[in-house]
């Protein structure tokens, strides 16, 4: 089971600095879990978890079997929670480099910007290769996804004809409205669905995150077996509910003026997992002139470019550590005869074990820095241990918004942009 470890803040606080929040920890636990609050319409994520397989899944796998054996590549269309999701959960399972494995298709995402290189990148890609697309939009009005979407539908219809490309087109989208379910309905193309209860960011336990997932050969049922035994385990009213201890953790932190919390891992893979918490949490608790800034770094490497910030910079801002049990596999250091790197005092011991004395070096010099460490401990890496992650933090993220006092499932703030853009673009209805 994930387990929170907030031992490296007691150089900085107290345990009755920690006490002093248990009620207010409760109170914000329930307003979640009773949908007392605001965005309470946006709870479906509490329902996802299951220990047994739905039609839904049962689906899901059906349609990445045939992805799996007709198409070289899959193109999955989206932005913000339908990008960062499914591309987190695959890259630390599967690897950053599991598109140069050759056993499963390749995977490779669009509509997640409006870059001109990295369209042609991707047409130069999918050049005599076979390849489906799965779009993911509430909407389909979504500026960056539909343009991809109407571009990789033009790609697929030039290349296999109108009624063979419908079997390559697999929608994403509510079960009832919006320009992408009129779409799917009038081309025929195969549909999954997001709750229309279950906001973009905390979809990713959905067909958002499961289809792709799918294709890229991992078990879904384990990733849901993993959020459902978080569920379960997260249900204790204490700070032995580790979503507890760390929403509440981070509050302190917040409230004794640290504005910036860095996610790290040392665990390259771990990289876009820190790109989804950022979203999860930036757009949950940015609000109201309140929040946590939510920054990701890698460790050892950003070690190198950004330790100095850490270790001397302003003290505004406390770290979250995520840490993995060791593989089982070792990989070890040998002996060189000419010694020229200085490396034999290593001779015998495991990466793993040179990795563990990097990460205990570091924290002890974040925390006599002025850096308080919160420590995140799970399993292995495997499909279930991501599934109790994911389920982790979007439980500790609501709790946490609600302790700030801000709506976690709405984010006004998004529409600003978007709308300064339709106006430059001229698009119908904004124009001065």
């Amino acid at each position: 089971m994930l387990n929170v470890d907030i031992s490296n803040l007691w150089g900085e606080y107290t345990l009755n600095d920690l006490l002093a929040l248990e009620k207010e920890t409760l109170a914000a636990w329930q307003t979640l879990t009773q949908g007392k609050g605001p965005g309470s319409d946006y709870l479906g994520w509490m329902k996802l978890p299951v220990f047994e397989e739905t039609a839904e899944m049962t689906r899901i796998r059906a349609a990445a079997r045939r992805i799996r054996e007709n198409s070289d590549i899959f193109v999955v269309v989206g932005i913000g929670g339908s990008y960062l999701g499914p591309r987190a959960a695959i890259e630390l399972v599967q690897g950053q480099n599991h598109n140069l494995r050759g056993k499963d298709p390749q995977i490779f995402f669009a509509g997640n910007n409006l870059s001109t290189r990295a369209w042609q990148e991707l047409c130069a890609m999918l050049e005599g290769k076979n390849f489906s697309i799965n779009i993911i939009s509430k909407s389909g009005t979504t500026t960056e996804p539909a343009i991809a979407t109407r571009a990789l539908k033009w790609m697929l219809e030039r290349k296999y004809g109108a009624d063979e490309a419908k079997k390559r087109i697999f929608v994403t989208t509510d079960p009832e409205k919006g320009a992408l379910r009129q779409m799917a309905r009038e081309e025929g193309y195969e549909t999954f669905v997001i709750p229309p209860d279950v906001g973009g960011r905390y979809s990713v336990l959905t067909a958002v995150g499961l289809l792709p997932m799918a294709v890229a050969g991992m078990d879904i049922s384990e990733v849901m077996f993993g959020a459902a035994s978080a569920q379960r385990d997260m249900a204790a009213l204490s700070f032995e509910n580790p979503a507890w201890l760390y929403a509440a953790a981070r509050n302190l932190c917040y409230r004794r003026g640290k504005k910036i919390e860095i996610l790290t891992s040392y665990e390259p893979s771990f990289k876009l997992m820190g790109g989804w918490w950022q979203q999860l949490f930036g757009e949950s608790e940015g609000k109201d002139g309140k929040g946590v800034f939510p920054f990701s770094l890698e460790f050892t490497a950003d070690l190198h470019s950004m330790g100095q910030m850490i270790q001397q910079g302003e003290r505004s801002l406390f770290e979250t550590v995520v840490r993995f049990a060791p593989p089982r596999k070792k990989t070890m250091i040998e002996m060189d005869w000419k010694d020229l790197d200085g490396l034999n005092y290593l001779e015998g011991k495991s990466l793993d074990f040179v990795e563990e004395q990097a990460f205990l070096g570091t924290l002890a010099a974040h925390t006599d820095g002025g850096v308080p460490v919160i420590l995140i401990q799970n399993d292995e890496v495997c499909d279930r241990t991501l599934g109790e992650l994911f389920y982790f933090f979007e439980l500790s993220c609501g709790i946490s918004a609600y302790m700030l006092g801000v709506n976690p499932f709405n984010q006004p703030g998004v529409e600003f942009y978007k709308r300064n853009m339709f106006q430059l673009l001229g698009k119908p209805g904004y124009t001065n």
